[in-house]
This record gives structure tokens, C-alpha cells and sequence, in this order.
């Protein structure tokens, strides 16, 4: 706290010595002499060489603002689809002028219709800016074919675990949205969900380390935003884009988006398909170890063998009504049906502590699973003035169903393959509904001297329901098993309210500060055995920044950010989730939040070279805790909170134009962590350090063909209690724009040599494991995209979003 407050109270001294200064605004207005023009894209240029200074876009009213922070000469240019060209003339910004105001722009139409308009841009596969990194997925030809899941893997900063869950600068507990609304699962299931979501659907990828006071306070790592594609003309536009690949199995995948506005009404909707064929491999070996003296027991080793088959149909559709100049009113409606089915094969080995067979298990099993989800959005945009002062509002609805149907046939024998014991037959099977209510506003008012404040208010609800039905096969009847069966509702309410004040003090000088609060009561009751836990908490979660620009080449940043990571609603639940007869998974209904403090100091160079340093506490971090019994030989895993975590994080990224034609992007990161706390009764203290890279480069040939090379390395790392080894991965693409750039064809060699596979360990009390785990990664990708449009200038809907996103993101199948 004596650090907080320090930071605080630097941040205020600088800010109010720096308060004196000024900055240029520039302001004017953009019309096609009968209306003004909307989203006209507004670029700031030097009058020297016409290099870009900054960039806007006009809003409803034609109205655009820039503010700079330095002098000179300097001209605009207006450009949007169906007119051409404005330049202004040439002005000059002096010392003690505080704004500008250029003549107003009137366009002049090249034509009253556009038939079969297509746009290109040439943007770059990663932005970086001060406040987030910016993943531009159409930029590379490596992402033709790819699921949302590989395309997250493969960005900077990024890395997945071996069950596919995602961290961010070496942090877990990242926070993910899709156009700012909920990602409806989490855990297993959310990678499910990015899984089978094809990356043709996604426009960018937004990662925020430290996101300010408006988003939910959730995520300890931050906050990443999959923001999907959007249309931007009068009339109809679209796309269509089909693709396939082959592994040792099939994929394949089709998506259309489609948008059409007239007068007052803007229809939008896209729908998309992914399926999806997957084998893995899970070798598992265990060494039972006596507590007190570590002597190996018996040793354990296991070889599953799984396949599976998955597709998901994915929809959004919605419409938005332009009442007045100032009103917007708009509903959402979205969702997903994903049907999958999963088939294992398992022997499980039992040896002496010399190596010697003593049993041995052979286990079938098949999971018939399907997710359904459903969501309904209601948003208002109220303008009060020109000059940016609004308020939103959104009213969320979202349904979640799951079910699930499992049989596990087991079968026991002696080292001389022998009967031991009567077959073993279970049937499962695992309802799960969630229903999640979300209402939020914001305002936003800007004032005098380059400032804004922003405020706002967000309730929700969330009412859970998950059941475990299991049955045993006994003499030829199946019969309730009591042991395994479950029901547990949870229930959480959590109310928040936050404010926000940013200002641009001078040319040189800009800072802001937010305080979030959020009060969370909540109700557990499992039904089964009559255990209930209730929990009411209210925490204070203040933001601050402070940025430094001291010349054209140089861009500083401080920040710092409290944030809170709530356990998943189905990790409260105290019963137990087999996987197999020797594991399964417990709930912990006496977990804690876990909560983090962010500091984060960045640099950006010319432009072109980003460097970052952070720092992270994480207080009672939630950690997946592996226990074994040895008389039965069984391990289970429970979440736990495990005293701390404490890391730091070093990342560069340089984004290089090695030619007009050849460019490179290099990211490289090194962590180190240091985890520390009581597991299990006894003491823990895990420390390590971990360096990986992101790299790739794109040149461009004649003809309109685009070629790249891209891979990421990832060393040996700690996990929590489980130490990974290192990863690696590269991949080669092409693409060849057709048909006057109406259409692209891409393909994709990921993994061309097969170097990814998963493998680690964990070594800590008398737990002893090492694992390895192999899957299907080599892929061979082709996909094509074809564009139409015909239509005027405009501009997407600017709200599509809602407020429920934290509490989907928690949302987890499972008992």
C-alpha cells in the first residue's frame, strides 16, 4: 500500500506541474453539401514530406477533433468511399495557439452509385500502440484455415498450457471478450468455444495488459478483445469465404457476413461453421512415493488414446435504428450450437517400485457432448451534444445449455492377464444451465483544456444449475451410484459503479485515473449433501496512467492497475468430475478471489520499437493442486489458492519495413516467477525463469502475391506446479489476391515440421509426474475469400456490444 500510494502521489506531482502547458486542437467539419459524412477517415499530415501525424474519424454530426502535442506545418486530407480525395491547404501550428478550426470540407461524389466496391488496406499484422497491441488477422496469409484458439497462440505475449488455457505476459487469468460481449465458457470449455471459431470471422485481436476503469476489474492478466468483422456501406455488402485442411484428419470451415443500411435502418448478421476432426495422445507416468521417506511405492503408467469430432455453428444478427442525429437504438441477437463427440481407448499399468507388472486396466469410453447457447442484446446511444458528450446504455439476456452423456467400460486383470474383478460399467450424465441478466451505462463528457470524464454502472445476475446423474451397470441393471451423483446451484450478484478522468496536460504530458468498485454477494447449495457457503465482499480497484511524449521519436507510458480473478462457478462445486477410473477432478466451495497488482512502464521508439517492463503480485492465486491416494492409486486435481505469485516480465517488439516490399515483425519476452505458499499441508516454493519469441515476415511479389515465414518459441517454464518444457512452432503461407482484388486465395502449411508437442512435469511433496502429450498439429490450410459490395460511404453500427462479459467468461461446463 505505501508503494500504491507513493505511485499516486508522483503521478499527481507530475500532472500538476505539467498542468500549465498546452496542446493544438484541430477541429472542422466533413459534408457532401446536403448531409454531413459520417466515419470519413481524417489524416493528419506533415506538409515536408507528408508523413502521417495522427488519424480520426468524423463522427455523426461530420464533426472530427485531433490534438497534438507539438508545432509545425501541416495539412489534412478527407478521404471515404464514394468521393474523392480533400486535401486542405497547408497551416501552421505556432507556440500559444491552443486550436485550429479548418474550413469546412465538402466532398465532391466520383460517382451517385458504387457497383461491386471493394476495399483493400495494407496494415500490418501487429500494431502496437502505448494502451494495447493490435493483431490485424487478415494482414497475414498464416491464419487461413486456423481456428480462433491456433491464432491466439501464435500472437505475441500469448502462450496456452497443455490444456489449451491462455495466459498473457506470463500471467493466467486473462479476461476474453468478443466484441466487447461475453465469451460465453471458460476453462475446458472455453477453449472449446475458440476451438471450433474459425479466424476468417475476426477483423483484430486486442490485447490490454492493464485496461482502464471502464471494463470489469476481472483478469489478472488483462483483457483480451476478439473483435469480429464489420461492413462499413450503404446498401448490401458482404463476404463469403470456404476453406479446408488435412492433418492425419480433416477440417473444414465456411463463413458469410452480410450488412445492409438504408435511410434509417441497418441490418447486420453473419453465421459460421467450423468442423473438425482431432486425435491426441496422453502418455502419463506417476511414481507413488512414500510421504516421509520418498521411497518409490509402485509406479504408474498410463497411454490414452483419443479421437474426437466437433463442429459449431455460430450466428449473430441485429439491427440498428437511427431515431434522430443524436439517437441510436439497437438489439442483438446471438449464439452457437456445438455438437461433439469424443471416443478413448486407455491401459493403465500398475508396476511394483522395480518395474514389474502387478495389474493391469483397460478402459473404453465415449462423451457425447452439446453446448447451446443463446444471447439478446438491447442498446441505446443517446448523444447529448457535439461536442462528444453521450450516454450508453445495454440490457443483457444470456442462456447457456449444456449436456453431456458418458460411458466408461473398465475392465481389470492380473499381471497374467487374468480376471481380478467383475467388469466396471458407468453411465454419466451432466446437465448444465446457466442464465446470466447484465444491465450498464456509460457517460462520457468532454471538457475544456483537453480532458474527459467518464462514468458509469453495471448489475448483474447470475443463476446456475449444474447435475451430475451417474448409474452403475450391477448385475445387469443400471442402478443409481449415489457415490457420484450431484447437484449444486449457484447463485451471484455483483453491482458495480466506477469513474474515469483523463486529460492532456500539454504537448508533452497526458494522465488519467479511474476508481472501479464492485460489491459481489453470492449463494452455493448443493443439494446432494446439504452444503451451502454464502459470500458478500465489496473491493476498491483504482487505475492510473501517466504518458510522456518528450519528442517525435519517443513515447512513454506508466500505468498501474488492481484487478480481482473470480473462481470459475463450477470450481466452487464441492463434488467430484471423473475423467477416468484412476482421475478425476474435485470442486473447493472455500475459494477465494485472487487478487493482482499491475505495474507496467513502456516505451515506444520511432514508431517501429515497443519495449515494456511489468511487474505483478498475485494474492492468493488459484492454482490447479494434484493429490494422490495411494492404497487405490488414484489422483485428482482441486483448485486451490496458493499463498502468491510474484513475476516479472521484460517484452520487445520491433515491427521493421526491410523493403517497400519485405517486412518483419520480432517480439521477444522473458518472465520470471516465483510462486510460493502451503500445498497440501506442506510448504511450496516454485521459482523459474522462461524466455519466448514471436516472429515473422511477409514479402510481397508481383502478380499480388503475398509470401510469409512465421514461428514462436516458447522455453521451459513453471506452470504453478507443473514445470512445461519448451515448444516450438513454424509455418509457411501464401496468398494471391483475384479477380481485381475481390477475392483472395490463401494456403497454410502449420507446423510443416511437426515440431510441437507438450510434455512436462511436476515433483513436489509425494507427488512425482511426468507427461507427454502429442496431437495432431501438422496442417495443410487452403481457404478462399470473395468480397461484394454495392453501396455508399458509411459506417458500421459503433455499438454491438453489451455488459455481461465478465460473467461469461467464468462460465464453466462440469460438475
Amino acid at each position: 500500500m505505501k508503494l500504491l500510494f507513493t505511485f499516486f502521489i508522483a503521478i499527481a506531482g507530475i500532472l500538476g506541474q505539467a498542468g500549465a502547458q498546452t496542446s493544438h486542437k484541430i477541429t472542422g467539419i466533413v459534408s457532401n453539401g446536403q448531409k454531413p459524412v459520417e466515419a470519413a477517415s481524417i489524416t493528419l499530415l506533415k506538409t515536408k514530406d507528408s508523413s502521417v501525424v495522427k488519424a480520426a474519424f468524423t463522427d455523426q454530426s461530420g464533426r472530427f477533433e485531433l490534438t497534438i502535442p507539438k508545432d509545425g506545418k501541416f495539412l489534412i486530407s478527407v478521404q471515404t468511399i464514394g468521393f474523392a480525395r480533400y486535401y486542405s491547404e497547408a497551416f501552421e501550428l505556432v507556440a500559444g495557439e491552443t486550436s485550429h478550426v479548418i474550413k469546412p470540407v465538402q466532398l465532391q461524389p466520383v460517382s451517385k452509385e458504387l457497383a461491386a466496391v471493394t476495399v483493400t488496406t495494407a496494415r500490418p499484422f501487429i500494431e502496437q500502440k502505448l494502451d494495447k497491441t493490435i493483431i490485424n488477422v487478415d494482414a497475414s496469409p498464416s491464419n487461413a484455415g486456423l481456428s480462433v484458439l491456433e491464432l491466439l497462440e501464435k500472437s505475441p505475449g500469448i502462450a496456452l498450457d497443455k490444456d489449451g488455457n491462455i495466459s498473457f505476459k506470463g500471467k493466467a487469468g486473462v479476461m476474453i471478450l468478443i466484441d466487447g460481449k461475453p465469451s460465453y465458457l471458460s476453462g475446458d470449455d472455453l477453449t472449446n468455444l475458440l476451438k471450433n471459431m474459425p479466424a476468417s470471422n475476426l477483423d483484430q485481436i486486442e490485447l490490454m495488459s492493464n485496461p482502464p476503469a471502464k471494463y470489469d476489474a476481472s483478469g489478472n492478466a488483462g483483457v483480451i478483445n476478439i473483435r469480429t468483422k464489420k461492413l462499413k456501406t450503404f446498401g448490401y455488402n458482404g463476404n463469403v469465404a470456404v476453406g479446408g485442411g488435412q492433418g492425419v484428419y480433416p477440417r473444414a470451415y465456411g463463413n458469410t457476413t452480410m450488412n445492409y443500411r438504408d435511410g434509417k435502418i441497418n441490418l447486420f448478421g453473419n453465421f459460421s461453421y467450423f468442423w473438425n476432426k482431432n486425435g491426441r495422445e496422453l502418455d502419463l507416468n506417476r511414481n507413488f512415493r512414500d510421504i516421509n521417506t520418498d521411497q518409490i511405492l509402485s509406479i504408474f503408467d498410463q497411454v490414452n488414446h483419443a479421437a474426437s469430432e466437433s463442429g459449431s455453428n455460430n450466428y449473430k444478427f441485429g439491427m440498428d435504428y437511427y431515431a434522430s442525429k443524436k439517437t441510436t437504438i439497437g438489439f442483438v441477437v446471438n449464439g452457437s450450437y456445438s455438437p461433439n463427440r469424443e471416443s478413448t481407448s486407455n491401459v493403465t499399468n500398475i508396476e511394483d517400485n522395480l518395474g514389474n507388472l502387478q495389474t493391469r486396466t483397460l478402459a473404453t469410453s465415449s462423451n457425447n457432448n452439446s453446448w447451446n447457447n443463446f444471447g439478446a442484446n438491447i442498446n441505446l446511444q443517446q448523444l447529448i451534444d457535439t461536442k462528444g458528450q453521450d450516454i450508453t446504455a445495454d440490457l443483457d439476456y444470456i442462456h447457456y445449455n449444456r449436456n453431456s452423456d458418458q460411458l466408461f467400460d473398465n475392465y481389470f486383470y492380473d499381471n497374467a492377464g487374468g480376471k481380478i474383478q467383475p467388469d466396471e460399467f458407468i453411465h454419466g450424465r451432466q446437465p448444465a444451465t446457466i442464465n446470466i441478466y447484465s444491465i450498464k451505462a456509460d457517460y462520457e463528457h468532454p471538457l475544456k483544456g483537453n480532458a474527459r470524464f467518464e462514468a458509469g454502472f453495471k448489475s448483474s445476475y447470475v443463476q446456475t444449475d449444474n447435475n451430475a446423474l451417474y448409474d452403475s451397470l450391477l448385475n445387469g441393471v443400471w442402478q443409481t451410484d449415489f457415490s457420484r451423483t450431484n447437484h449444486f446451484l449457484y447463485d451471484e450478484n455483483i453491482n458495480a459503479a466506477y469513474v474515469n478522468m483523463n486529460k492532456q496536460f500539454s504537448k508533452k504530458w497526458s494522465g488519467q485515473l479511474g476508481l472501479r468498485l464492485e460489491n459481489t454477494i453470492s449463494k452455493g447449495n448443493q443439494l446432494t449433501s446439504s452444503v451451502t457457503f454464502n459470500r458478500d465482499y465489496t473491493q476498491l480497484f483504482p487505475t492510473a496512467y501517466l504518458g510522456f511524449t518528450p519528442n517525435d521519436k519517443n513515447q512513454f507510458s506508466l500505468s498501474y492497475g488492481r484487478r480481482i480473478n473470480r473462481p470459475d462457478y463450477a470450481d466452487l462445486n464441492p463434488f467430484f468430475n471423473f475423467l477416468d477410473k484412476y482421475t478425476y477432478q474435485v470442486g473447493n466451495p472455500f475459494l477465494e478471489p485472487q487478487i493482482s497488482h499491475n505495474i507496467e512502464l513502456s516505451h515506444i521508439y520511432h514508431g517501429f520499437l515497443t519495449t515494456s517492463l511489468s511487474y505483478s503480485q498475485v494474492n492468493d492465486i488459484i492454482l490447479d493442486v494434484i493429490s494422490q491416494v495411494d492404497s487405490t492409486h488414484t489422483s485428482f486435481v482441486k483448485k486451490q489458492n496458493v499463498a502468491k505469485m510474484e513475476g516479472f516480465n521484460l517484452s520487445v517488439n520491433a515491427s521493421v519495413p526491410l523493403s517497400k516490399t519485405w517486412r518483419a515483425n520480432v517480439y521477444l519476452q522473458g518472465n520470471h516467477s516465483t510462486f510460493s505458499g502451503l500445498v497440501n499441508g506442506g510448504y511450496l516454493s516454485v521459482e523459474g525463469s522462461s524466455f519466448s519469441t514471436n516472429m515473422s515476415t511477409q514479402l510481397d511479389v508481383k502478380g499480388g502475391w503475398t509470401f510469409e515465414l512465421n514461428g514462436f518459441y516458447r522455453s521451459k517454464a513453471v506452470q504453478g506446479t507443473l514445470v512445461s518444457n519448451d515448444l516450438k512452432q513454424l509455418n509457411f503461407a501464401a496468398s494471391k489476391q483475384l479477380m481485381k482484388k475481390k477475392a483472395t486465395l490463401r494456403i497454410n502449411f502449420r507446423d510443416f515440421l511437426n515440431l510441437q508437442h507438450f510434455s512436462g512435469s511436476s515433483r513436489y511433496q509425494n507427488v512425482d509426474l511426468t507427461i507427454h502429450n502429442p496431437f495432431d498439429n501438422r496442417l495443410v490450410n487452403v481457404s478462399f475469400t470473395y468480397r461484394f459490395s454495392k453501396g455508399k460511404a458509411s459506417t458500421p453500427p459503433k455499438r454491438k456490444v453489451g455488459g455481461s462479459d465478465d460473467e461469461q467468461s467464468r462460465v464453466k461446463s462440469g460438475n
